[in-house]
């Protein structure tokens, strides 16, 4: 089963609904690409995923084209920037999926107002992609 999930930055959301499906079957084919991929994973990502047990330090964002030429079973994106500019993928896409999230990356403030908005979205994540699995995987 190979799976993409796609989102604006490929920072944040696309990279902890990464970690959470290959955490639930390590040999799912998972990948994670941003329309406009930034530089770094968000480190309050990394933090948040890291009290789950989960190490996405490793993870570097990608950009979607990259991937245009691949087949999937199924695309995904996790932000409605990305849904609205989706790229066409000239390999086949089984299934195409919208799970989408807000960005806990406009939280403001201290790292201690910051880090349960990061925490709820990715307990967010972790059920939807969760229920994806046991639904559409497993």
């Amino acid at each position: 089963m190979k799976i993409l999930i796609i989102c604006t930055g490929n920072t944040c959301r696309s990279q902890m609904a990464e970690g959470f499906l290959k955490s639930f079957d390590p040999k799912l084919e998972v990948f994670s690409a941003g329309t406009a991929a930034e530089e770094n994973v968000n480190p309050y990502a990394v933090k948040v995923m890291k009290e789950k047990g989960i190490d996405i330090s490793g993870q570097k964002p990608e950009q979607v084209d990259k991937y245009l030429n691949e087949s999937f079973d199924y695309v995904i994106t996790v932000c409605d920037g990305a849904k609205e500019i989706c790229p066409v993928f000239a390999g086949e896409v089984k299934n195409r999926l919208h799970i989408g999230f807000d960005d806990p990356a406009k939280a403001r403030g201290t790292e201690e107002e910051i880090l349960p908005v990061y925490r709820k979205v990715r307990d967010e994540i972790r059920e939807e992609f969760h229920i994806f699995f046991e639904e559409q995987l497993h």
